[in-house]
């Protein structure tokens, strides 16, 4: 009796952890989809650049949508008893134990050379901002970095005077996502200048080229921190997600001794029952 209890106790418990599970697939799949379609971020910028982290993006996605498949099928399983089921869910539970350990250490090792390509990447975008007619995703994400970071160019604002743009015209241009609220309403030069306060991407004009109303720091500290913090971040959910698949599997082997110890039980007490009788 005790056994049957137990039993049921921690069926219940499993069916508690893939659910749980269930939900962390479903985060892991919308962030993989966000990296992939959210224009607006920063993230992006980095997915459309740097092929193998668009890659790692699909592999997110792929892993989330194989996490729900794992949660659902042992969730039913659980519940159900269906052995067949329990087999499909031990061998996934293999393969996304495996996938996930592999995608936290490349996370990891991978993202000095992230940094680096980033860097390139963005002197790039900063020499060719503004050259084309609308605007391309690059930009747009580099637009996001600067005007959510607070910061300008990638070492410093100077960076920005290797510009095409910039270099090719009379009038003094600067980048609007790099504006300084504080520093264009101080800056008098800057008052008596056609401004657009309300413009956060393409270029806006001032008076005096040496005085831009824009942040003084670069952004590469802040997205060098950034990428270690997401980083470790990614490594964390992985090793967090492992350790319950760990769990889970303990769990399902606590099952299956408990069934196999309870079949044996019964049938040592069917075995007893007619020879008790016959006494």
């Amino acid at each position: 009796m005790a056994i049957k209890g137990c039993l049921s106790v921690t069926k219940y418990f499993l069916f508690v952890f893939n659910l749980l599970f269930f939900i962390l697939g479903g985060v892991l799949l919308c962030f993989g989809l966000w990296i992939l379609f959210d224009r607006g971020s920063f993230a992006t910028m980095i997915g459309s650049s740097v092929p193998t982290l668009k890659v790692w993006s699909y592999v997110f996605s792929g892993v989330g949508i194989l996490t729900m498949l794992l949660g659902f099928l042992g969730c039913l399983g659980s519940l159900k008893e269906i052995k067949c089921l329990l087999g499909f869910y031990f061998a996934f539970l293999l393969l996304l134990f495996s996938a996930q350990i592999t995608i936290g250490v490349l996370v990891y090792t991978q993202r000095n050379s992230l940094s680096t390509r980033l860097g390139t990447i963005v002197e790039s975008v900063i020499k060719d901002y503004g050259l084309y007619a609308n605007q391309t995703d690059l930009e747009e994400g580099w637009d996001f970095a600067q005007e959510k970071m607070q910061c300008c160019g990638w070492y410093t604002p100077d960076d920005w005077m290797k510009n095409q743009k910039i270099q090719n015209t009379s009038v003094s241009l600067y980048p609007c996502s790099c504006r300084n609220v504080s520093a264009f309403h101080t800056n008098s030069s800057a008052n008596s200048s056609t401004e657009f306060p309300e413009a956060k991407a393409g270029f806006c004009t001032t008076g005096a080229r040496e005085k831009w109303p824009v942040y003084q720091t670069g952004c590469m500290n802040t997205l060098q921190a950034f990428l270690l913090n997401n980083s470790i971040t990614i490594v964390g959910v992985c090793i967090g997600i492992a350790l319950l698949e760990f769990l889970q599997f303990l769990g399902h082997v606590l099952v299956l001794i408990l069934e196999k110890k309870l079949t044996r039980s019964s049938s040592d007490d069917i075995l007893f029952f007619p020879v008790s009788s016959l006494s």
